[in-house]
């Protein structure tokens, strides 16, 4: 591995809270940017995506969030992607990404704490391997959005930020499309002063 990191932004769509008794239905992914500790270097997060829908592992879902995504879970429950498949799929895509970086893969999101849940949760489960950003490597927007501003966290909301942050795509709420965004809204932040 080489010394700079892989920013790969995520967003997930799931039918409840946590995973175990919910499930995650779809998630996406983007190659947002790398960074050696001093430059960070953009990438075009439309080059380098992946996404799946994924077959429901449990019964239980709660009906406002699932209409959040709009996906169909009964759809899902007879055609999605095995989470097995889906995530080992995944968690190669990512390796053989930072391996042509040669780079650490660091995971991204915002807010980090629901996506991270999922998908760490996910690859821990089923991916052959496991997570490919280890246990730890990952970045909150969110609170590197509060760190650069000076603000509190609980303000560190996109009705809050400087416009010039704010991504030009508009957020979907389907996972490859919010991952996209987000990835635009990370390069925004990385080379961002923090004046506003």
């Amino acid at each position: 591995m080489g010394s700079r990191d892989l920013y790969f932004s995520c967003d997930v769509e799931a039918d409840g809270p946590v995973p175990g008794p919910y499930s995650m239905l779809s998630f996406g992914l983007s190659v947002a940017g790398s960074f050696d500790g001093s430059v960070f270097t953009p990438h075009d997060p439309l080059a380098h995506t992946f996404y799946a829908e994924l077959k429901p592992v449990g019964e239980s879902f709660v009906p406002e969030a699932l209409a959040v995504g709009g996906l169909d879970r009964d759809a899902l429950v007879a055609g999605g992607a095995e989470p097995a498949r889906a995530m080992t799929e995944a968690a190669r895509w990512v390796r053989e990404r930072a391996a042509r970086e040669r780079a650490f893969p660091v995971f991204a999101a915002y807010p980090l704490g629901f996506d991270w849940m999922w998908m760490y949760w996910y690859f821990v489960c089923f991916a052959e391997g496991g997570s490919p950003f280890g246990h730890s490597r990952a970045l909150d927007m969110k609170t590197l959005y509060a760190a650069r501003a000076g603000v509190r966290v609980r303000d560190a909301v996109k009705g809050k930020m400087p416009r010039r942050l704010l991504p030009a795509r508009p957020h979907t709420h389907h996972a490859l499309d919010d991952a996209v965004e987000q990835a635009e809204l990370l390069q925004n932040l990385m080379m961002w002063d923090g004046r506003p």
